[in-house]
């Protein structure tokens, strides 16, 4: 049976809850850099992980979680770019969670250099039992973690690009 510990995250439920979460910081390494001499478009989707990262930690998705073999998965990804970072460029990125159930969570990534808006990102999370190799709900503990953030998020904004298509307008 998969049971979540915490680490390094919020715990409390009569602590606070930042909505949004803003817990992802990240100085642009020269890595990082393309050929435009600017940050390359994969890098946008590696700070959004980060950021993540960031959130499953908080709510006690760490390394002896994923070793009892559970975790979330990226299911589904839309990025926006929307402007551009260079080598030493402070990053920082806020993360909203929109809506839960025992098995998915969605999310929404706000990816800024400085203050300014640089990229936006959309996913779908599936928590699954590695195992077993298919999508379980979460335990208890986790999903009442996650819940109580989706609620202090619920009076957050829900941007118009979420849910967006990509598409070619037809004339």
């Amino acid at each position: 049976m998969l049971e979540s510990t915490r680490e390094g995250g919020w715990d409390n439920p009569t602590e606070p809850i930042a909505a949004p979460l803003a817990r992802y910081r990240q100085v642009v390494p020269q890595a990082w850099v393309d050929y435009n001499d600017h940050m390359s478009e994969s890098f946008y989707l590696w700070a959004m992980g980060e950021n993540s990262d960031s959130f499953f930690r908080y709510v006690g998705i760490n390394e002896d979680y994923r070793a009892a073999g559970g975790s979330l998965y990226t299911v589904e990804t839309h990025m926006r770019n929307i402007d551009e970072a260079g080598l030493g460029d402070q990053l920082s990125a806020t993360f909203q969670i929109l809506g839960n159930d025992t098995k998915r969570v969605h999310i929404i990534h706000h990816l800024f250099r400085d203050d300014v808006l640089i990229a936006t990102g959309e996913q779908m999370l599936l928590h699954v039992d590695m195992n077993a190799g298919k999508a379980v709900a979460m335990p208890d503990e986790l999903y009442r973690r996650v819940s109580a953030i989706t609620a202090a998020h619920a009076d957050l904004p829900v941007p118009e690009w979420v849910g967006r298509v990509i598409s070619i307008p037809k004339k």
